[in-house]
This record gives C-alpha cells, sequence and structure tokens, in this order.
C-alpha cells in the first residue's frame, strides 16, 4: 500500500481589504462567535503538526503562559516546527522544535515523509516562503466584515507570487464571516 504524501495547509485570518489585525484590535477584531469557535476546536481536534515562523510562535507562547484561551491547551499536546533562524535552545512552549534551515529546503523533504498534516496559522513572512517554495496545498482566507483603511497592518499576502487559484469552498460562520478555501492551480 501507498503511503499518502503530507499535505501543508495555511489559514490566514483577515479584514475585508487583507489586514492581518490593525492597531488596537482584539483577538478575531472583536467578531468571535460560537460558529468560529467550533471551526477552531474542530481543526484543533484532527491530528496535524502546526508550522509556524519566530513571530507568530513568540506571539502565541505568550499566550500559552497567559493561559486565558481554551485553545492553547490542546495547541501545547500538539506538534510544533518553527523555522526561525533566531531562536535556538531549549523551546518554552512543549512539543516544538525549531528549524534554522530554509523552508525550501525542508518543507519539501518533510512533505515527503509519512505523517499527519502539516497546518500553518499566521505565520505570513513564513507563509509567503512556503508560496515561494510551491509546497502550499491549501489555502484558507477567513475574513472578517471590517475594513481598517486606516489602523490596518501587514497585508496577508504581501511578498507572495502571482499564483492561480482554484475555489474548493466557501462557508459562512455566525452570519458575518466568510470563509474561502482554494487550492493552488498549476500554471
Amino acid at each position: 500500500m501507498a503511503t499518502q504524501q503530507r499535505t501543508l495547509h495555511v489559514e490566514l485570518y483577515a479584514t475585508l481589504e487583507g489586514y492581518a489585525y490593525g492597531r488596537e484590535s482584539p483577538a478575531y477584531f472583536g467578531y468571535d462567535g460560537p460558529d468560529l469557535q467550533a471551526r477552531i476546536e474542530t481543526q484543533l481536534a484532527e491530528p496535524h503538526e502546526m508550522v509556524m515562523g519566530a513571530n507568530t510562535y513568540r506571539q502565541l507562547a505568550g499566550y500559552v503562559a497567559e493561559g486565558d484561551d481554551p485553545s492553547f491547551p490542546r495547541m501545547t499536546e500538539l506538534p510544533k516546527l518553527v523555522f526561525s533562524s533566531t531562536l535556538s535552545g531549549e523551546p518554552v512552549w512543549a512539543n516544538t522544535t525549531f528549524v534554522s534551515e530554509p523552508v525550501e529546503t525542508v518543507l519539501p523533504r518533510l512533505k515527503a515523509e509519512p505523517g499527519g498534516p502539516l497546518r500553518v496559522i499566521g505565520s505570513l513572512s513564513l507563509t509567503a516562503s512556503l508560496f515561494a517554495a510551491g509546497v502550499v496545498d491549501r489555502v484558507t482566507v477567513v475574513v472578517f466584515p471590517l475594513v481598517l483603511g486606516e489602523t490596518g497592518e501587514q497585508p496577508i499576502l504581501r511578498g507572495l507570487p502571482d499564483l492561480p487559484l482554484e475555489l474548493l469552498g466557501t462557508q459562512v460562520l455566525d452570519d458575518r464571516l466568510v470563509v474561502m478555501d482554494y487550492a493552488p492551480r498549476p500554471s
């Protein structure tokens, strides 16, 4: 029996014009709801390996220390790969491995090995590198009903190469968030 190749799924949260966050914006841009929380819990319950960059790791590990979010115990259990040229030593978050090699070297090799899916949340510069390396199998964008024209920061798609996509599906959460699933289409 042939082994199934691992997949890499990127999920991004954004405002209507594509900002990852805004100055002084609350979590989920203030649009948290039961459908969004159910989606997060369902995804976390599925076996996968988290992939992130140094900035996302530092931010999430800080939240874990505060212990405010019910999803963090599960995130702590999951294996985490953190791509960073600056982080080293003993990770402060359990089940974390720091990787200093370039993603274009590591991810193709990792995807060819047996194992569960790989999932990226946030990590915008890492996401750009993953798309440039051609290793992303699926991208999900959750659009929040908000424009942050004056306070928006970090466009989610900055630094990505031109990329044709195929729409896999859409969903509406909490009667206001739009989830769009895409797969990169070969050019």
